[in-house]
């Protein structure tokens, strides 16, 4: 199934996390965070504007960005858990 966002929404795949700490401790599942780092896979066609016009969105696909942690929509397509969420939601684009 492909997905296709609309207006100025994006869908981001969250980055793995590290299960180990600097010391060398593995973290088990049940106790590690959820990432807030994700990589952006579709991107929606703008904002609509209250003049009617479209503003391009700022994030496009491939791009890797820092999101709130409860930020967007969780959802599953084909055994991946992605996140739907509006551009303003993302924080920053990591370069």
């Amino acid at each position: 199934m492909k997905l296709r966002p609309l207006h100025d929404r994006v869908i981001i795949k969250r980055l793995d996390n590290e299960r180990k700490t600097s010391s060398g401790i593995v973290i088990p599942d049940s106790a590690a965070e959820k990432p807030d780092q994700g990589e952006v896979l579709a991107v929606g066609n703008g904002k609509i504007l209250e003049d009617g016009k479209v503003r391009a969105l700022a994030v496009k696909v491939g791009d890797k960005v820092l999101f709130g942690k409860y930020s967007g929509q969780a959802v599953k397509v084909d055994g991946d858990e992605l996140l739907v969420m509006r551009e303003e939601d993302i924080m920053a684009v990591v370069e």
